[in-house]
This record gives structure tokens, sequence and C-alpha cells, in this order.
């Protein structure tokens, strides 16, 4: 398995493993009309393509024999409005860590986070944020276990459905 940054031509087939992924994971949650909303406005060629040329953004995935197994965005200099004082003062959003199903368990999401936390101290973060669905306990386990902190409560939209969800931070 390599890590590397995606490309620009690469992003449609990003769009498919991310929607996938989403549907997978959390699909059964929502009415279609919701989760089409969803992935009409947030799994995007064009929104992924902005985050692949953003400077301030990095888009990595995780490759075997020239198949996507997994990826993650992190957002550096970005924070939650929901994170409760006192702010970090240099802070980055791991806004999406995902893996194909039959990727799961195969240490291709630690190797990910792993990248994503050494990018984020190369870049000076004081603070890594993500936000986990309430009721996604094995994702909770596993960052608990990679030192990340539940510091507050948020919300999650897909289409008009709110999910709860818990803010998650990792001092840097």
């Amino acid at each position: 398995m390599i890590l590397r940054p995606i490309s620009l031509a690469e992003a449609d087939t990003l769009v498919a493993l991310a929607r996938r992924a989403f549907i997978d994971a959390f699909g059964h949650l929502y009415a279609p009309e919701d989760l089409q909303s969803f992935l009409d406005s947030e799994r995007t060629p064009e929104k992924f393509a902005r985050l692949i040329e953003d400077a301030g953004a990095l888009v990595t995935v995780a490759e075997e024999d020239g198949v996507l197994l997994g990826y993650c965005t992190v957002m550096f200099g970005e924070s939650f409005a929901g994170r409760p004082d006192p702010q970090p003062l240099r802070p980055c959003i791991l806004g999406q860590l995902y893996c194909a199903g039959e990727a799961t368990g195969r240490g291709v999401g630690a190797a990910l986070l792993d990248h994503a936390i050494g990018a984020a101290r190369a870049r000076g973060c004081d603070a890594m944020q993500l936000s986990v669905y309430s009721e996604n306990f094995g994702a909770q386990r596993f960052y608990a276990r990679r030192g990340f902190a539940h510091v507050a409560d948020i919300d999650f939209w897909v289409g008009n459905k709110r999910d709860d969800e818990f803010l998650y931070e990792l001092a840097l």
C-alpha cells in the first residue's frame, strides 16, 4: 500500500470511492432523497477538484496495485465553529477519512490518519479536529486510541436530516 496525494485528473475516481464509502457506511440511515441531496452537494468532482487544487488542503489516497483503498482530506487553518474555548491557535480539520468496504480492518485508515497528523505537525498546526457520528462507536474508539478527545457535541446535516455528531480534537 502506498499513500500519495491525488491528482486533479483522478477527481472522478475519488468521487466514486467517496460516494461508495459514504453509502456503505451510512446510507442505511437516510431517506433516499436526503442521501442523494448530500451526495450531489458534498461528494462532487467540483468539490474535490477545489480541495485538490487548494494549497491550504491536503487530499491523500491509499492505493494498492492501482486500486484506491481509502482517502482523507485535511484543511489547514480551519476549525469547527462548535469548538468551545479555548480555541487552538493553528488548527486543522480532518474533513474526511474513509476506506473502501473491502479495505476496512487492513490498517488503511490508521496509515491515512498517521500521514494526516504528520502533515499537520509539519505545517505547524497545534490541533487536529474532526467530527464523528454519535453512534459510530468503532470510529470513536479508533480516534480515542490515537489520542483524540471528545470536546463538543455538534450537528451534521445529510439533506434535511440532522445527525448528532461529536467533535473530537487531538492536541499536536
